[in-house]
C-alpha cells in the first residue's frame, strides 16, 4: 500500500467523469473505506474517445478538484478507466521449457511464459493495455490456474491480450497529465467494473457483464473464473438521446430530460393518450409529443444493443447459456423496464449491478453508474495493490511481473 493508504479511482467516460478516494488500512481485512467522492459532466470526450483535450482536461480537474473538497486529500495519483470502441481482445499462448533440472515449475517459468505470450504481432499505431493470464497447461494438461510447484517439462499459458490505439491513449494520459495527476494504472473500464459488482460464484458459474454507457456498450464474460471475452459495442445511453432529438426535433438537452423524466424500456406500460409537454422542459419549446413514439424510440435502441451482445454470445457458444445471467451496470442500467427487456432477448436472469465490498460513504456510489469508478479501487487492491506495479501494460514490467503474478494467483484461492 501507499503510505498514505490512499487509493484514488478516477472513471473518465463519456458522459461523467468520476473520481473516487479510497483509505485502507494495511494488512487488515476490512473493506475500502470510500472517504471522497467527485463527478462531473464529460465534455471533450466521444464515444470513450478524446475529442477535445483542452475541454476534457477541465472536466477531469473538475471531478478533482470536488473529490479533494471531500475527502480533504490532496489527489496526485489515480488508477485511469480506459474505454472506447477502438479497444480489441484476442487470445496468444506463451510456451516455455521448464527451466529447473528436477522439472518443478518455477515463477520465473509462469513470468517467461507471460512474456512469451505478450509478445504478439500488432499494428504500429496500437499498443497493449493488459496482458491477462487465463490458464495453464504442462505437458498438454490444461486448466490449470497455478502451475508452480507442478512437475513437467513443457508450460504454456492461454492469455488474453486487450489492446487499444496508441494516439487515443496517448490523448487521455495528456489530459491527465495536463491536470498533474499520475497514472498509477490504465485499467479497462468493463474489467474494472466487473471487480466491483461480480460475486466469485457469478465468475465460476457464468456471467454476463453489460455496461450500458454513454458513448459505447463494453461487455465481459466470464466462466470457471476466467474471462473469456470481452468487446466494446459502439453504441450507447447518448444514441438514444440523439433518437428523442431528431424523433422530436427538438434539443439534445431538452431529448435527455425527456428520456429521464419519461423514459421506459417496456412500450405496454404507456397509455395510449399518455402525452408530454415539451414547454415543462424548455420554455422555447411548443407542443406534446406522444409518450409511446419516445418509449419506442428508447426500446428500439436498446434492443439493438441486446441483439449485438446476443450476436457476440453466439460467437463464443453462450447464447443463452450463462447460469448467472447477465449484470447490467452503467448509466443506461436505470432506464426503467430495462430488466425485463433484458430477459426477454437475452433469454437469462437479468440483475442490476451496484457497487459493494466498501464503507464510509458507500450510501453515495450504490449506483450502477459508479460501477467503474468503484471498480479502479478493487482492482489496485486486488491485482496491483496501491503502488506502481503496474505502468501502461499490465504484466508486461518484468521487474514487477513477480508481485503481479502473486496476486493473480491469490484471486484464485478459496
Amino acid at each position: 500500500m501507499a503510505k498514505n493508504n490512499i487509493i484514488i479511482g478516477l472513471d473518465v467516460g463519456t458522459s461523467k467523469v468520476r473520481a473516487i478516494v479510497a483509505s485502507v488500512k494495511p494488512k487488515e481485512e476490512i473493506k475500502p473505506k470510500i472517504i471522497g467522492i467527485g463527478e462531473s459532466d464529460s465534455l471533450g470526450m466521444r464515444k470513450g474517445v478524446v475529442v477535445d483535450i483542452e475541454e476534457m482536461t477541465k472536466s477531469i480537474k473538475r471531478a478533482i478538484d470536488q473529490a479533494e473538497r471531500s475527502s480533504g486529500v490532496h489527489i496526485e495519483k489515480a488508477y485511469v478507466s480506459v474505454g472506447g470502441s477502438h479497444i480489441r481482445a484476442k487470445t496468444s499462448k506463451g510456451i516455455i521449457a521448464v527451466s529447473r533440472a528436477d522439472e518443478e515449475v518455477s515463477q520465473d517459468d509462469v513470468i517467461r511464459a507471460i512474456s512469451n505470450a505478450s509478445a504478439v504481432s500488432m499494428d504500429p499505431n496500437r499498443e497493449v493495455i493488459h496482458v491477462i493470464p487465463r490458464e495453464f497447461s504442462i505437458d498438454g494438461q490444461s486448466g490449470i490456474q497455478d502451475p508452480r510447484g507442478m512437475t513437467g517439462v513443457r508450460l504454456e499459458v492461454d492469455a488474453l491480450i486487450i489492446e487499444g490505439l496508441t494516439p487515443y491513449i496517448k490523448n487521455l494520459r495528456k489530459c491527465l497529465s495536463n491536470t498533474g495527476v499520475e497514472i498509477q494504472g490504465l485499467v479497462l473500464d468493463i474489467l474494472a467494473s466487473s471487480n466491483s459488482v461480480l460475486l466469485r460464484k457469478q465468475k465460476e458459474l457464468g456471467v454476463l457483464v453489460l455496461d450500458l454507457g454513454g458513448g459505447t456498450a463494453s461487455m465481459s464474460v466470464y466462466e470457471e473464473r476466467k474471462l473469456i471475452h470481452i468487446n466494446v459495442l459502439p453504441i450507447g445511453s447518448s444514441h438514444i438521446t440523439n433518437d428523442i432529438a431528431i424523433g422530436l426535433r427538438t434539443s439534445i438537452e431538452t431529448a435527455e430530460k425527456i428520456k429521464l423524466e419519461h423514459g421506459t424500456c417496456l412500450i405496454n406500460s404507456v397509455g395510449k393518450k399518455e402525452e408530454i409537454d415539451l414547454s415543462n422542459f424548455d420554455e422555447k419549446e411548443e407542443g406534446v409529443a406522444d409518450r409511446k413514439e419516445v418509449v419506442k424510440i428508447i426500446e428500439a435502441r436498446i434492443e439493438e444493443i441486446f441483439h449485438l451482445v446476443n450476436k457476440e454470445l453466439k460467437k463464443i457458444d453462450r447464447e443463452r447459456l450463462l447460469p448467472s445471467g447477465a449484470v447490467l451496470i452503467g448509466g443506461g442500467a436505470k432506464i426503467p423496464g430495462i430488466v425485463d427487456l433484458a430477459k426477454q432477448r437475452l433469454k437469462l436472469p437479468v440483475q442490476i449491478g451496484n457497487p459493494q465490498g466498501f464503507d464510509g460513504l458507500a450510501d453515495k456510489v450504490d449506483d450502477p453508474s459508479f460501477a467503474t469508478a468503484t471498480g479502479l479501487i478493487m482492482w489496485a487492491l486486488e491485482v496491483g495493490g496501491n503502488k506502481d506495479r503496474f505502468k501502461d501494460k499490465t504484466f508486461l514490467n518484468l521487474k514487477n511481473m513477480f508481485n503481479k503474478i502473486k496476486n493473480w494467483f491469490k484471486s484464485f484461492s478459496p
